[in-house]
């Protein structure tokens, strides 16, 4: 299933994404349910699928306006420096890190699919720069999580752009992380049982249809299933919880000449067999 989010003729709603359309379910089942959220935190995926198959109830997405797929998570949890990096960012060369690093974004710093990015004012303009991540969603509630038990708290997976401010981070990882619609998420979030093996999920970062990041999540230096298990054990991690896993090599602040966006850039982040996220700079 492709879970989503999104505006309907000027109304919020959640539903499917098949074929060109967003299913919509009945309003008796979104008396029970009142976002996507509340549908996973219940465990009625399914019921979600078979109330949209007799609702008929559908919108093309000609006319879909695409939002978060989960519009309040209650974490959103980031990995850093979770690829080995060749190249220095903003002039300093990361060394691969001995343990898991995490920090969090607010809601209010992510958009949705084809939404637009927006440009911060003043200094931190000069450094705003892209991050294509794969990222998870937690589908089961758990704290301590065994690695052998992660995949079974995964509801599905989805895609990142962990939009930077570099300067900022340099003394604040979460003023650099956090200005306000500077990244994104989505467009949908695809379940788990699409994704036969989510070590061969392949990421692709387009920046004006140049390619600018290319990797595999076998990649990584921590796997997924490391990140969720090291994530409970800090907190319990809640359905609709969002675990971005790391950004490779390409971002702009690692190019000679950096390449920061502007303006104007579109920004493609894909994920083979997931989808692809877009966003314009505004």
């Amino acid at each position: 299933m492709k879970l989503a989010t999104g505006i309907v003729n000027g109304v919020i709603n959640y539903g499917l994404i098949e074929n060109g359309f967003f299913l919509l379910p009945t309003d008796t089942f979104k008396q029970k349910f009142n976002d996507l959220k509340s549908v996973l935190v219940k465990g009625c995926t399914s019921e979600l699928e078979k109330d949209v198959r007799k609702s008929y109830l559908q919108c093309k997405l000609s006319k879909f306006t695409y939002l978060p797929p989960i519009l309040i998570p209650e974490k959103i949890i980031c990995v850093g420096l979770n690829y080995e990096k060749p190249y220095p960012v903003e002039g300093e060369s990361p060394p691969k890190p001995g343990n898991i690093i995490l920090f969090g974004k607010e809601t209010s710093s992510v958009v949705g699919h084809m939404q637009t990015l927006e440009i911060p004012s003043g200094k931190a303009a000069f450094s705003f720069d892209y991050e294509g991540e794969i990222a998870v969603v937690i589908g089961k509630a758990g704290r301590d999580i065994k690695l052998e038990d992660v995949i079974s708290h995964i509801l599905g997976y989805t895609i990142f752009n962990d939009g930077s401010v570099r300067e900022w981070q340099k003394h604040s990882i979460y003023a650099g992380k956090n200005f306000q619609n500077s990244g994104s998420w989505g467009p949908y979030i695809l379940t788990k049982d699409k994704i036969p093996d989510h070590n061969r999920l392949r990421l692709t970062t387009l920046l004006n249809d140049t390619l600018v990041q290319d990797t595999t999540a076998d990649q990584m230096i921590f796997s997924i299933e490391q990140q969720v298990a090291y994530a409970s054990s800090l907190f319990e991690l809640t359905p609709g919880d969002i675990i971005a896993t790391g950004s490779p090599d390409g971002t702009g602040g690692s190019q000679n000449p950096r390449r920061h966006l502007v303006t104007g850039d579109t920004v493609r982040v894909s994920v083979s067999g997931v989808g692809d996220l877009i966003n314009t700079v505004g």
